[in-house]
């Protein structure tokens, strides 16, 4: 079976490219102060002709088309131009005039540790969904393909977004402007949750791995904000079938595309892939889990536009590992988790004003069952049942004040209501952070731009308050050359879960200095930033021993660190070779901390010294197919073994055991297939996916367990060393030839 699967392959969401016979031909020159331009985008707007500007400005192409239509003239850094021709049987020529894009483009955008994938317009545009859904190895997954982006350390036994040398808690995903809890699904220790939001519902994203806005708050390292789709295009039905899952959904776009609503369903279970593949995890009750969304957009009269995303999880799974005390044979986890999330938002103009008004509302409950097995009997279960209620609301008023500047402020409340069940600990966790912001982007000219904003916050559960200044300079070198500076001081609460006993503390604090230089042009992106992050304040722990269970509670705010490096992203798309999009990313990170229960100041267990991650895109269209790989080289990472004790009455934490993981590898295979690509008028549109994640067989490790008196130790490793997935995903309603085209050509 292990050949098998390192033979196998993959396929992600993606699209294909036809064109029509023919006839008439259709010419002229665009131009910008009666100079040529070169890449203009020319086409007739609702058919698949088209073509591209030469270095002159030239264009021509060929329509079997006839009668009335526009023909369109786009480019990045200039004003779309729509012109109205008619073909019959002669050839026709149009020359157009473009005006610059000063708002967008020539100005240049504070982007330092930003990169923006939901605006193609601007320079640090870098993932879309289709380029989320054909990176392989990244199972469809936002967070997943981010770890093929610089900052982002891969992290297999936890979830989260591991940025900078930060936890996967010192990160916060957004959805609309409002904050997501729960981001990802409840899982078992030492296997990581998944995202619970389908890629698709997002048009977009912009991740900043540091020196984020002052819209933002919560978050020590980094931010996700998450934008999700408008009306669609037009009404559609979607199906998809795996040997893992069932699913389906479709969106209904009112007569007059002013309204639209949809909804989906699905099930997955692992229970049959266990039995195809070599499982390194030994689950006795298979991963699986029903969910369910819906949503609708309405656009009002006014020009106002509302927007309502619902969804609804739960998932379950049982492990049994062998025990590490020798009193037991095995140790058995199970668990029962539920989610449900709410986001309802709105925006309006007016005038030069721009409200934004949103909330969220979310609900998790995790309950897991702890026990024993000795000679086949198993012992009572210890529950810890946890569940959490979350209401976000936040408003954002903006004004513009000329093309390239802007100032906007608002306020936010974060509400957490959490309750923690375990043995005869019963905690009752419950916090309101009320935050106030201003920012100003500042265009002095279409080569120095700056943003200046300040946050203010207060915790209740805290007592305390915290103001938040963030700063941010951009100047272009050359015409394809920016370079930015940040700085900004960010703040955030301790994690409720080690808040477990009387204990005096604050806010922990991060302090980053972000310096960017990047190249943009045409198809072509290079971007080199080096990074400085100081932690004050960090939470100290000490390990309290509950049954066969440790846990930490928080002791103060003593904690510190720092991490510091080198990152480097180039990306090529489609200019060097035909059809073939790449990538290639290098961090260098440099990370000490003394925070939670370590003894002294460490290389975090989280954090690896160089990561090295490269993907790779081929489009066949002659062959209605994409071939996608990728592969990721990390250093391996330090891994410690602490346990805790009272000398002279006084808590101590030592190191028992420390020691380095092997180095992480591992090389991802993709291939997907569209049988009905260039079908004009088809009424189904086809993507057949095969898949191999680890496709070299890689025996990863990510971690280890240990005892509780430290004398007996177990590797942490991936549910499955390679994995297969076969698929076929269908569109009815909708032709997507067009989005092959766009993305794939």
């Amino acid at each position: 079976m292990k050949i098998q699967g390192q033979k196998l392959l993959f396929l992600f969401f993606f699209l294909a490219f036809i064109m029509a016979y023919s006839q008439v031909k259709v010419s002229g020159r665009v131009a910008f102060k009666n100079k040529g331009i070169n890449e203009v985008n020319v086409t007739l707007k609702d058919t698949y002709d088209g073509a591209t500007t030469d270095g002159q400005g030239n264009f021509y192409f060929e329509t079997s088309e006839k009668g009335s239509h526009i023909l369109t003239f786009t480019h990045p850094k200039y004003e779309t131009v729509e012109k109205s021709i008619v073909i019959e049987n002669q050839d026709v020529a149009v020359n157009a005039d473009l005006k610059e894009q000063i708002s967008e483009i020539d100005a240049v955008v504070v982007s330092a540790g930003s990169i923006e994938a939901s605006d193609k317009k601007r320079a640090t545009a870098l993932l879309t969904p289709i380029d989320i859904y054909t990176t392989a190895g990244a199972d469809g997954q936002i967070s997943s393909a981010l770890n093929y982006l610089p900052g982002v350390q891969k992290v297999g036994e936890s979830g989260g977004l591991f940025i900078r040398g930060g936890t996967g808690t010192e990160s916060r995903i957004f959805m609309d402007g409002s904050l997501i809890n729960n981001y990802f699904s409840n899982s078992i220790p030492g296997i990581a949750g998944r995202d619970q939001f389908n890629t698709s519902l997002f048009k977009g994203n912009v991740f900043s791995s540091g020196g984020y806005s002052a819209l933002y708050g919560q978050a020590l390292s980094g931010v996700l904000m998450l934008e999700s789709v408008d009306l669609p295009d037009q009404s559609s039905y979607d199906i998809g079938i795996s040997p893992i899952f069932l699913s389906a959904g479709f969106q209904k776009l009112g007569t007059n595309k002013d309204y639209s609503f949809g909804a989906s369903v699905g099930y997955s279970i692992l229970s049959l892939m266990q039995k195809a593949l070599n499982f390194n995890t030994d689950f006795i009750d298979a991963p699986h889990g029903l969910n369910g969304d819906l949503n609708f957009r309405v656009k009002t009269k006014s020009g106002g536009f509302f927007k309502y995303y619902g969804m609804y999880n739960s998932n379950t799974m049982g492990v049994r590992s062998e025990s590490l005390e020798p009193e037991y044979d095995f140790g058995l986890v199970r668990l029962k988790g539920k989610n449900t999330y709410h986001n309802l938002s709105f925006r309006q103009k007016f005038g030069k004003y721009l409200l934004n008004v949103g909330g969220s509302y979310s609900y998790n409950e995790s309950d897991l069952n702890f026990s024993t097995e000795t000679h086949e009997n198993e012992s009572d279960r210890t529950k810890l049942l946890t569940d959490g209620n979350y209401i976000n609301f936040k408003a954002v008023l903006e004004r513009k004040i000329n093309k390239i500047s802007a100032v906007r402020g608002g306020f936010e409340l974060n509400n957490a209501d959490e309750k923690l069940n375990f043995e005869s600990v019963q905690k009752n966790y419950k916090d309101l952070i009320s935050s106030a912001f201003v920012e100003t982007d500042l265009g002095f000219s279409n080569a120095l731009s700056a943003k200046i904003g300040v946050r203010a916050e207060h915790s209740s559960f805290l007592g305390k308050s915290n103001i938040a200044p963030r700063f941010a300079l951009a100047y272009r070198l050359a015409r394809d050359w920016t370079t930015s500076l940040a700085y900004g001081l960010f703040y955030q609460n301790p994690e409720s879960k080690y808040i477990n006993g009387p204990a005096e503390l604050g806010f922990q604090k991060s302090q980053h200095f972000v310096f960017q230089v990047q190249r943009s042009s045409e198809g072509r992106s290079l971007r080199l930033e080096a990074f400085y992050k100081k932690y004050d304040q960090l939470i100290k722990t000490f390990n309290i021993t509950q049954g066969n269970q440790q846990n930490q509670t928080a002791l103060n705010n003593d904690g510190y660190g720092y991490a510091k490096g080198l990152e480097l992203f180039w990306r090529d798309n489609k200019k060097t070779f035909k059809n073939i999009d790449y990538w290639i990313t290098y961090s260098f990170l440099d990370s000490k901390r003394d925070f939670l229960n370590y003894p002294v100041s460490l290389k975090p267990n989280f954090a690896a010294e160089h990561t090295l991650s490269a993907v790779v895109k081929r489009f066949i269209p002659e062959w209605k197919m994409g071939v996608n790989l990728s592969y990721t080289y990390a250093k391996g990472r330090p891994y410690y073994d602490i346990a805790s004790a009272f000398d002279n009455g006084k808590a101590i934490n030592y190191t028992r055991n420390e020691g380095r993981l092997k180095d992480y590898n591992a090389l991802n295979f993709s291939i997907n297939y569209l049988p009905n690509l260039g079908k004009k008028d088809g009424k189904a549109f086809t993507v057949l996916v095969l898949s191999v994640s680890n496709v070299l067989g890689s025996k990863n490790v990510y971690g280890y367990n240990f005892s509780m008196d430290g004398s007996r130790s177990s590797a942490v490793v991936p549910p499955v060393n390679t994995f297969v997935f076969v698929g076929a995903f269908i569109s009815f309603g909708v032709d997507k030839t067009e989005d092959a085209i766009n993305n794939n050509l």
